[in-house]
C-alpha cells in the first residue's frame, strides 16, 4: 500500500482564480527504495530514460532556488490569500526537491554524479545569477522557469498514453509532480506581476534566458549519463538522433507546448488563461478515493494498456 497523508483540509489549501486550491501533498510513498526499478525505466530506452532522469537531478536545487526568489518578495505582500499561496507553493516545491533527492540517489548509485551536478548548478543559480542579477530579475527567472514546466506538465500529462510503458513508481512521481506544478503555476507569475512589478520586457528575456539554459543543462546531463550506461560513441549518436526525433520532431513530445509557449509572449497573458488539466478530477478522485498516490496515477493509463 503506498500511503498518502496530504494537508488538504480547506485551512490548508489556497483557491485559485480558477477555484483549484494549491494541496501540499506530504509524506508520500512512491516505492522508489524497490530494488527492481530497471535502471532505464522508461520502456527500457536509454533516451526517454535520462531525459526525466536529468530533469530529476535538477529539481532539488531548481525548487530551493524558486523558493528563494519568491520569498525574497513575501515581505511587501499584503494581501493573506497571497500570502498563503505562497505559503502552500513553497510546501509543495520543497516536497518536490526531497522526492527528487531520493529519486537521485538511485541514480547517484548506477554511477551518476549527481553530487557535482547539484555543485555545478548550485554554483550557477546561487553563486552567480543570486548575486549579479536583481531579485526582480531572478524572480523573473523563477516566474519563467515555472511556466515552462507547468506548461511540459500541463501538456504530457494529458497524454495519457505518455508513460504507459514507464515503471509505475516513477511515473507516479512525475503525474504527482504535474499535478502541483500546475496547481501552482501563477503564484510566481503574480508575485513578478503584482508586487515586484516587472514588466513585458523582463519578462520576456526571463523565459528567453530560461530557454536556453534548461535543455542546455539536460542535454549536457544526459550526454553523460550515456557514458556511464557504457554507450559508445556511435551508439550514442543514434541514441541522440532518434531520441531527438522523439523530442521534436512532427507528434513530438514537444508539438504540442509551442503553443502555451509562445502564449508567454503576448501582453496580458497569465498562466491561468489555459485552465486545469482536464483529467485532473480523474487522478485526484482516485488518490481521494484510494490513498494510494501510484494508483492514482495508473487511473490515467488507457484502460486497454493496464
Amino acid at each position: 500500500m503506498t500511503a498518502l497523508r496530504s494537508a488538504d483540509t480547506p485551512q490548508d489549501t489556497t483557491a485559485q482564480r480558477d477555484g483549484v486550491p494549491i494541496v501540499p501533498r506530504e509524506h508520500l510513498d512512491f516505492g522508489l527504495a524497490s530494488q527492481d526499478i530497471p535502471r532505464h525505466w522508461f520502456g527500457g530506452d536509454p533516451f526517454k530514460t535520462r531525459f526525466f532522469d536529468a530533469m530529476s537531478t535538477l529539481f532539488p536545487e531548481g525548487e530551493r532556488f524558486f523558493i528563494t526568489c519568491v520569498r525574497d518578495f513575501r515581505g511587501q505582500v499584503t494581501d493573506a490569500a497571497q500570502l498563503q499561496a505562497i505559503q502552500d507553493f513553497t510546501r509543495q516545491e520543497a516536497q518536490h526537491g526531497q522526492v527528487h533527492k531520493a529519486f537521485n540517489q538511485r541514480l547517484a548509485a548506477q554511477g551518476i554524479k549527481v553530487d557535482r551536478i547539484l555543485d555545478n548548478q548550485r554554483r550557477f543559480l546561487f553563486d552567480t545569477a543570486r548575486t549579479r542579477l536583481s531579485r526582480r530579475q531572478t524572480l523573473a527567472l523563477t516566474a519563467a522557469s515555472e511556466h515552462l514546466t507547468a506548461i511540459m506538465a500541463q501538456c504530457w500529462f494529458e497524454r495519457r498514453d505518455l508513460f504507459m510503458d514507464a515503471d509505475p513508481r516513477v511515473r507516479a512521481m512525475y503525474v504527482w509532480h504535474a499535478v502541483e506544478e500546475v496547481e501552482h503555476k501563477g503564484v510566481a507569475y503574480d508575485v513578478m506581476q503584482e508586487v515586484a512589478r516587472v514588466g513585458y520586457v523582463g519578462r520576456v528575456l526571463a523565459l528567453l534566458q530560461v530557454s536556453i539554459h534548461f535543455p542546455l543543462f539536460v542535454f549536457q546531463i544526459m550526454g553523460h549519463m550515456f557514458k556511464v550506461d557504457g554507450f559508445n560513441r556511435r551508439q550514442r549518436a543514434r541514441l541522440w538522433a532518434k531520441g531527438l526525433w522523439w523530442l521534436y520532431g512532427p507528434g513530438g513530445m514537444m508539438t504540442d507546448v509551442v503553443r502555451p509557449y509562445l502564449a508567454w509572449y503576448k501582453p496580458g497573458f497569465h498562466p491561468w488563461d489555459s485552465g486545469m488539466l482536464p483529467h485532473y478530477p480523474v487522478w485526484a478522485d482516485a488518490l481521494k478515493r484510494t490513498g494510494d498516490v501510484i494508483a492514482a496515477s495508473d487511473a490515467l493509463t488507457p484502460p486497454t494498456r493496464r
